[in-house]
This record gives C-alpha cells, sequence and structure tokens, in this order.
C-alpha cells in the first residue's frame, strides 16, 4: 500500500512480508479459516504540523529530503480468507510491552506472540464472528524477549539529561546481579553516577559504595558485594543523551488507525488499507482495546486529540479500556520509560497520573481549571472502561467517576460507559497464580474475561447500528470508603491494608520528592465477609465460595506489609461451623450459608440469568459457568478439609 501525495502524517508504505494460514487451515465458525499477514508500515511525520508540536523533541530528528521525520512499526493482522465472510468489524488490540493481548486474555488461548496453530485460537470467540484483528507496535523500546512487536523511530539529537532507574531484584522484571538501564549511559566513570538503595518506598535514600556496582556495558550495571536485596529499591542516576522520541507511539496509531478506517489517497485514485484489512470499502466498526499498560496508552490517546487524523476526521470508533486505572502512560518525554507503572513499592514517583483522569468534566483542584479526557469535537469514540479492585487500590481508580477532591460523583457523558468488576485483581484468570508466592495471602485468580467477552460485543453493536451497551455499574461516592475505615473482617494469620496507592502527580521525576496530593484515593466497601457489594458481581463473587479481593500485601523480606504489585487475595471459606471455629475465623462456612451443593448451584443459577439478561454475560459464557458450578462446589469443599 503506497501513497505518493504527503500530508502532515500518514503511512507512506506498508510492506507484506509473511502470509500464512492460521489455526492450520481450520474453519473458525462461519468465518471459515484465517490467515495470518505480517510485516513493516512506514510513516513519516511533519515537525511543523499543529498536531505534532506536543510530540517532544519532535523537532529535533533528522528529516528525509522532504522535510519529514520518518519511523516504521511492525504490524500482524488475523482475518478471514474469504473476503466476503469478515465481519466488517476491524479490531487493534493495542499491544502491552509489545505483547499481544487479546487472544489470551478474552478468548482463553496460551500466551503466545507467534499465533499460528490451532491451540492460538482459543475459542476463537471474536474470530468465529468474522472480525479482522490487527496489532502493531507503538513502543520503542519494548522487551527484546517473545519477539515483541515494535516500533522504531529516530533519536532527538543533541538532547542530553539526567535519567533516574528504578529496579526491585527478585520482581517480574529483574533478577540475578544485572540491571538493565533504560537508556545507554553517555560515560562509564562510575563517578558521574549514583546508585541508593532502600528497603521501603518512603525510607531515605543510602547511597552505595563505589565497590558495592560497576558497569558491565552502557546498558548495564552489575551489583556486587552483598548485593542486590531482594524487594529492595534500588535507584540509579546516570547522564544519557540522543533518547528515542517515544511520542511518536500516537502518531503512528493514528495514522495506522486512519489507513484501516479511511484508506489512503494516492495520485491515481483511491487505495484502501490493502494488505492490513484487506477491503475496498471503510470498515462498519472500527475499534480499539486496550489493557493495562495498552489501556493507559489508550487514556493518553485520547486526552491527546489523537483520534482525530490530520485531516479531521474521526479514527477509531469505539475503545475499550481494562485495568488502567485513572492513570496515563510514560512515553512522552525525553527520556520516558513507558515500561514504567506506578505501584505502592516500586515505580511510585514516576509519570503516571495526569489531570484530567476522567471522561467526566471535572475540576483540577490544582489549576482551577474544568476539562475531561473527551474534546467535545466531533471525534470522540465510544468509550467503555473496566477497572477491577486492584485499579482502587493501587491505581486510583475511583478517580474516573469521583472528582478529585472527592465531593461529588462525576456524570459520564451519553458517549461513555464504566465499571467495576468487584472483587477481582488486575490480571485475574482461572488458574493463573493461587499460591502466595512474594505475597502474605494466595493470590486471586477470579477472571473477569466473560465480562470483558460481552462488553466488547456490546460495543460493537453500539458502534454498528446504535443499540445502548449495559448501564454502568460503579461506586457512588456514599460507597467508597477510606482504607482504614474499610471495616475489613479480622481473624488469625489475615492482614488487610490500612492505606491505599497515593496517587503522585507528574513533577519532577528524576528527584522526586514523596509530597502528599489533594487527590483522595478511596476504595470500594466491602460486605462483613469481606467481599465487594458495588459494581458488577459475576457467579463466583456473587455466590462466594471464600473472600476475593483486589489487594495483596507484600511480606517480609520483599517488602514488608506494602501493597504487592498488582495482586489481589483469596481467603477461602471453613467447610463447616466448627472448623471456622478453630481458625477463629467470623465469616460463616460453606455449609453454613449454602447448606448444600444444590441450593450453591441455584444461587448460581440465578445470578447467571440475571448477568445474561442485563447483557453482561454471553449466552456460550453462562452455559459455561453453569455446566462448571458443580466441580467448582466439590472442590471447594474438598479444598476446606484438607
Amino acid at each position: 500500500c503506497a501513497r505518493a501525495d504527503r500530508d502532515a502524517g500518514v503511512l507512506t508504505r506498508v510492506d507484506v512480508l509473511e502470509v500464512v494460514p492460521f489455526a492450520d487451515g481450520a474453519a473458525l465458525g462461519t468465518a471459515g479459516p484465517y490467515e495470518r499477514l505480517s510485516g513493516i508500515a512506514y510513516g513519516e511525520l511533519d515537525p511543523a504540523a499543529a498536531r505534532h508540536r506536543g510530540i517532544v523533541n519532535l523537532d529535533r530528528c533528522a528529516l528525509n529530503a522532504r522535510g519529514q521525520v520518518e519511523y516504521d512499526f511492525d504490524w500482524c493482522v488475523l482475518r478471514p480468507v474469504d473476503a466476503g465472510r469478515r465481519s466488517g468489524c476491524v479490531l487493534l488490540d493495542i499491544t502491552n510491552r509489545g505483547r499481544k493481548f487479546l487472544l489470551s486474555w478474552l478468548m482463553a488461548a496460551p500466551a503466545n506472540q507467534q499465533p499460528l496453530g490451532a491451540r492460538d485460537a482459543g475459542d476463537a470467540l471474536f474470530l468465529r464472528r468474522g472480525h479482522t484483528i490487527v496489532w502493531s507496535g507503538w513502543d520503542a523500546a519494548p522487551p527484546e524477549r517473545n519477539q515483541g512487536m515494535s516500533l522504531r523511530v529516530p533519536r532527538a539529537a543533541g538532547v542530553a539529561g539526567t535519567v533516574r532507574d528504578e529496579w526491585v531484584f527478585g520482581s517480574r522484571d529483574t533478577s540475578g546481579e544485572l540491571a538493565q538501564l533504560s537508556y545507554a549511559a553517555a560515560s562509564l566513570d562510575p563517578g558521574l553516577a549514583r546508585l541508593t538503595v532502600r528497603k521501603q518506598q518512603q525510607d531515605t535514600r543510602v547511597p552505595l559504595a563505589a565497590g558495592d556496582w560497576c558497569y558491565e556495558n552502557e546498558r548495564q550495571i552489575r551489583l556486587t558485594n552483598g548485593h542486590p536485596q531482594i524487594g529492595s529499591l534500588y535507584e540509579f542516576h546516570y547522564t544519557a543523551a540522543d533518547p528515542a522520541v517515544l511520542g511518536i507511539g500516537f502518531a503512528a496509531v493514528r495514522d495506522l488507525g486512519s489507513l484501516l478506517h479511511h484508506g489512503a489517497v494516492a495520485q491515481g485514485g483511491p487505495v484502501d488499507g490493502g494488505p492490513l484489512d484487506g477491503a475496498a470499502t471503510p470498515p462498519a466498526a472500527l475499534l480499539a482495546i486496550g489493557i493495562s499498560q495498552a489501556g493507559r496508552f489508550l487514556r493518553d490517546f485520547l486526552r491527546g486529540g489523537w483520534n482525530a487524523d490530520e485531516q479531521g476526521r474521526k479514527v477509531f470508533d469505539g475503545l475499550l479500556v481494562h485495568v488502567a486505572g485513572s492513570g496515563g502512560v510514560f512515553l512522552n518525554h525525553a527520556f520516558g520509560q513507558p515500561v514504567r507503572t506506578a505501584t505502592q513499592h516500586a515505580d511510585h514517583d514516576f509519570p503516571e497520573h495526569r489531570f484530567p483522569f476522567s471522561v467526566a468534566p471535572a475540576l483540577d483542584p490544582a489549576s482551577g481549571t474544568i476539562a475531561s479526557l473527551m474534546h467535545n469535537d466531533g471525534t470522540d469514540p465510544l468509550w467503555m472502561e473496566v477497572n477491577t479492585s486492584t485499579e482502587y487500590w493501587q491505581k486510583a481508580a475511583a478517580l474516573v467517576h469521583v472528582d478529585p477532591l472527592a465531593t461529588h460523583d462525576l456524570y459520564l457523558p451519553a458517549n461513555a460507559r464504566a465499571w467495576l468488576v468487584a472483587g477481582t485483581q488486575h490480571s485475574g484468570a482461572v488458574g493463573r497464580g493461587v499460591v502466595p508466592g512474594m505475597c502474605v495471602h494466595a493470590t486471586n485468580s477470579h477472571d473477569p474475561a466473560p465480562l470483558l467477552r460481552a462488553l466488547l460485543v456490546a460495543l460493537e453493536a453500539w458502534v454498528r447500528d446504535g443499540t445502548a451497551p449495559p448501564d454502568s455499574r460503579l461506586p457512588t461516592l456514599a460507597d467508597l470508603r477510606e482504607p482504614a475505615a474499610l471495616g475489613f473482617p479480622q481473624w488469625p494469620g489475615v492482614y488487610a491494608p490500612r492505606v491505599a496507592n497515593a496517587v503522585a502527580l507528574e513533577a519532577d521525576w528524576v528527584f522526586p520528592v514523596n509530597a502528599a496530593t489533594a487527590c483522595r484515593v478511596l476504595v470500594p466497601r466491602v460486605n462483613d465477609d469481606g467481599n465487594e457489594i458495588d459494581g458488577v458481581l459475576l457467579p463466583d463473587i456473587a455466590v462466594p465460595l471464600g473472600t476475593h479481593t483486589g489487594w495483596n500485601m507484600y511480606q517480609a523480606p520483599y517488602a514488608d506489609c506494602a501493597l504487592a504489585d498488582r495482586f489481589g487475595s483469596f481467603l477461602p471459606f471453613a467447610r463447616t461451623a466448627a472448623e471456622r471455629a478453630t481458625r477463629a475465623d467470623p465469616r460463616r462456612s460453606l455449609l453454613e450459608r449454602y447448606h448444600d451443593g444444590e441450593r450453591y448451584l441455584a444461587r448460581v443459577r440465578a445470578v447467571v440469568l440475571a448477568l445474561l439478561a442485563t447483557r453482561l454475560l454471553l449466552e456460550e459464557d453462562a452455559q459455561a459457568f453453569l455446566a462448571r458450578a458443580p466441580l467448582v462446589w466439590q472442590r471447594a469443599m474438598e479444598a476446606s478439609v484438607n
């Protein structure tokens, strides 16, 4: 796909490097066989264009002969081989650290970054519907492992500055004694850098002696002499130069979306999205979904006005954001680090939160201005936002629907919906992480996917024919609590947090100062069992076999009692009253609350039917809940005995 004319931002070429059968050529529902295409797309941006002036350091990049800044990115597509069977819905799965999430998070497929075989289709929900699925690289610094998708951008020549890196050894990202630098150090002289360590976020930073670390190379340092200390926060200051211009990632997604939605215009006439969607007509619905980091990217995408292309046309018809809280992504900065995600213990002081936090208009207590993520200029998409309990504890998700000072509820506009999926952790999924590990309690495997599947189907219908989606389900301000006043039940061996992760507004991320902000962080209320009672209660939460929370805490020696990354807790009920008495557990036992399996199954059935009636469950997922309920009860009883 080539384009001859030059606008302020445009994809100039789309190369197809591979076309292969997907899922072993099996027919997927009425859509028939699928194929996987992959390649590289090339684009260029005019640094003088008004819409690009917000991209940090774009004006410091080298220009081509046309006075444009060039970039390119990886792309991948799954689409029905038979163009006549394509649904007309194109779904862009915004990559997370270069990773494809849609298949594994919403279709029960294995986490494979090169999906190809039959297993990689999972249950094929959105493939059976004939949708075209697209992935692209927007992050110029994703982890290189697992064949992540990337964006390649130029560097800002002559720009230098101090960079702060932070590591927690023993975490998901750092192990051994080597630590990876976000940018190449300008000098390997250890006297020009500073490394500190502290146990907890609020502790004083203690400088390490010169012999406690050394440069391995310009992108790595090695810790020595008894370091690293597992769970401690290591902070490194050094000088770097010529940073990659990461903010181009927003323009890359915009211009890809514009190509998918509107096609391109070449000298010889219309040229459609070709290799990317294979259709000569615009899609009936162009949607995007972003999960976690990718969701925070989409919040900033909307905030920055990137859903308008260079001709002022709407790019995406609908966006679904999951587990992003009220934050954004640390991307459009001179030395941005989009891999960062602010938690109570790690990455706390890196840029993530910035006003406005909501698609509803709200007052900024700092500046006195009223603003929202929406622009009300005809380019706003239909908007869906889903958060779990974890985002209220770690990501200040209450700011999505309550004003920053927590004085009143916000009212979402007619083109927006939001939901809390109660009793769920950030990355909950069936079978994912049920042992304590570094946490005080066993983690929470409750899966929000059935809700997300129903909402994505509803978003398509909202875009296609205006069918209103399910109503928002959120706690009101009256339903929210200060963490210290939550009233969580207590019994031996159970620890509940007293504070949530405070909002650290953008300031000096290189030399941060722990300072209180005006933003109040509130969390959902709970019942006598410690289970949340507002939002969407899927069957395992509405008819519980234990207490499900969105919080957990680190145990010593990792980071004593700080909120644990994005983990929740699962605390099973005892089987009988006698068993709970031996544990001094105040919660009713399984048999006290349900008496027997039949009554448990009847309760599950009632909840499933109610969710189905309100379009918060799909029929196939409703049947799956009913089919597995007897086994779930049996396992709960056996686990209680053991």
